[in-house]
């Protein structure tokens, strides 16, 4: 049996009674880093005097999972076996998603363990509780790539979360402000550890609050919901371009399928 165990985002004392109890019974745990994995089993077992019995740790991540899954023997799973990405919930961005996949492909019983998560939390903190969102997690790093993903967070019509880091957070905020300075925003920095600190107002005002921050640490950030961008091009779209008349007419021609030279006399 595969058990997908959720993990403390910052706060230790989020671990669920199951999860430990689970711990305490597994023989086998694949991690997104043994270190990582290894430092946690400690600490809870300091904190909660939790007595464990595994026998050995598997690195499985983004990096090297169809390797490694790749050369499983199923029989492994005839033990109590668990998986814990570093923090929060496996599969959200975070490994995961191939080993689900390998159980379902093998018929292997598996479950998800319900826990701590960054994603659901901001969305709850945030305040902009309408009934549907939308989450991109982390954006292309740069380029048309980022620019893109960004335009659609911004105009998808949805309260909408992503995930940055400090290094590129300043830089996120500064690119919101360029396209709707006036957009609400909230953040959420270090979620549910010490210096866990929210910040809500227009991009513009919140640009300005952290340029004097400390903004080390994990964010989340989540964007108000805008206008849905349509994707319809309509004749009065075509109309204001400022191109020659000869191609306005074959784009109205296209889009109508009026002949070309009828779509011309008309524009003049």
């Amino acid at each position: 049996m595969l058990h997908f165990i959720p993990t403390p985002i910052g706060n230790l004392e989020d671990i669920s009674l199951r999860s430990l109890n689970l711990l305490g019974k597994c023989e086998i745990l694949f991690c997104e880093d043994t270190r990582v994995t290894k430092k946690l089993i400690n600490l809870l077992s300091q904190r909660f005097s939790l007595k464990t019995n595994i026998q050995e740790f598997i690195s499985l991540h983004s990096h090297n999972e169809k390797e490694v899954i790749k050369k499983l023997d199923k029989s492994i799973f005839e033990k109590e076996v668990a998986y814990l990405s570093d923090a929060g919930m496996a599969c959200v961005s975070d490994p995961g998603c191939a080993l689900v996949e390998y159980c379902q492909k093998n018929s292997i019983s598996y479950e998800t363990i319900p826990g701590a998560n960054a994603l659901t939390l901001a969305y709850s903190a945030s305040g902009f509780c309408e009934s549907e969102f939308l989450f991109l997690g982390f954006l292309p790093h740069k380029g048309k790539d980022r620019d893109k993903k960004l335009h659609e967070a911004m105009f998808s019509g949805y309260v909408t979360l992503l995930y940055e880091s400090p290094h590129r957070l300043l830089k996120l905020i500064e690119q919101i402000c360029n396209i709707d300075e006036k957009r609400e925003i909230f953040l959420i920095k270090e979620a549910t550890k010490k210096f866990e600190e929210k910040f809500k107002g227009s991009s513009k005002d919140i640009l300005e609050k952290l340029k004097n921050k400390d903004i080390k640490g994990e964010w989340v950030v989540v964007l108000n919901s805008g206008t849905k961008m349509s994707s319809q091009i309509t004749l009065d779209d075509i109309k204001s371009l400022d191109i020659p008349k000869k191609q306005m007419a074959k784009l109205i021609s296209k889009l109508t399928g009026i002949a070309v030279k009828e779509c011309y006399n008309e524009l003049l």
